[in-house]
């Protein structure tokens, strides 16, 4: 199958999907979410991948929800908060019908009966940490960064981290936004090493030819062994309240925390924006933000 945004190659008894919009750091847009699905569909179907390698292209895993098409929206009413000419129930609707289907991608990958190999090879933001948490198993480039800082701008965290991080951890870092690096994020448990920039795909593929010398329905088994046996305990209800409460916290817009940043973008577009968002939180407690950039 033929991909406008992923790259897909075969190779010693796995496939490495990549996603490959590295201009726009991997910001996941319509397409590339659909073609993600495609792509994994693509791999569980074929008996030759016995596991799937996820990476991105250029310096990023990926920056998180496409961010582009929010900033050309319709005029924003205040204090309301709401996008001109929609209305109250058709907003909240509007935001439970994408955070449902934003769920159910992160359960497409969960539920695979082949193990996903996430290579987090750089940025991993919002969206991009939750796709790189999600697989099965995650290795960290030593470039790497996780964070959340759309909740910054009114968004919502996932449950991923809390089960990952645990409660405090996920906290910590969920209710600020604030930026980890690779160590702390195989501190608190979202990846389980740490790996060389230029060593991280290799060490993906070794695993993937460990993983090809036990039965492939062995494999499966295991694996469900591990993902349904979390279901069972509750992730598939956390997951459901979480679609549910991440619409109220996307429409929960409050004037003097949203405003400054849409002016922000109007007037300087996305780096003014960014800069509107993440600038008070500078320099952060912990990670490659704690410090002042460099000049």
């Amino acid at each position: 199958m033929a991909y406008e945004y992923l790259l897909y190659e075969k190779q010693r008894h796995g496939v490495l999907i990549t996603l490959n919009r590295p201009e726009q750091m991997n910001a996941l847009n319509e397409q590339i979410r659909n073609e993600i699905d495609q792509a994994l569909d693509e791999a569980e179907a074929d008996p030759e991948v016995r596991a799937i390698v996820l990476t991105g292209a250029g310096r990023a895993f990926s920056a998180g929800a496409d961010m582009t098409r929010g900033l050309s929206r319709a005029t924003t009413q205040w204090p309301s908060g709401l996008p001109e000419g929609v209305g109250v129930g058709e907003h909240i609707e509007g935001h439970r019908t994408r955070d449902r289907e934003g769920i159910r991608r992160l359960e497409h990958l969960w539920r695979l009966s082949k193990p996903v190999i996430g290579a987090v090879n750089g940025w991993a933001m919002g969206w991009g940490s939750w796709y790189a948490i999600c697989t099965h198993i995650t290795f960290a480039s030593d470039r790497a960064v996780f964070a959340q800082p759309e909740v910054r701008q009114i968004s919502n965290t996932n449950f991923m981290w809390t089960l990952l991080a645990g409660f405090k951890n996920a906290l910590l870092y969920g209710l600020t936004g604030d930026h980890i690096d690779a160590w702390e994020a195989k501190r608190i448990g979202l990846v389980n090493d740490v790996v060389p920039h230029d060593d991280l795909i290799e060490r993906c593929f070794t695993l993937v030819e460990r993983i090809a010398m036990v039965s492939p329905e062995v494999v499966s088994t295991n694996l469900y062994v591990a993902t349904r046996g979390l279901d069972m305990m509750g992730l598939a209800n956390a997951w459901t309240l979480n679609a549910e409460l991440s619409a109220i916290a996307h429409a929960s817009v409050r004037e003097e925390f949203r405003r400054p940043l849409e002016e922000a973008g109007e007037r300087d577009g996305m780096r003014g924006y960014l800069q509107a968002r993440d600038g008070p939180f500078q320099p952060e407690p912990f990670g490659p933000r704690s410090k002042p950039r460099e000049e």
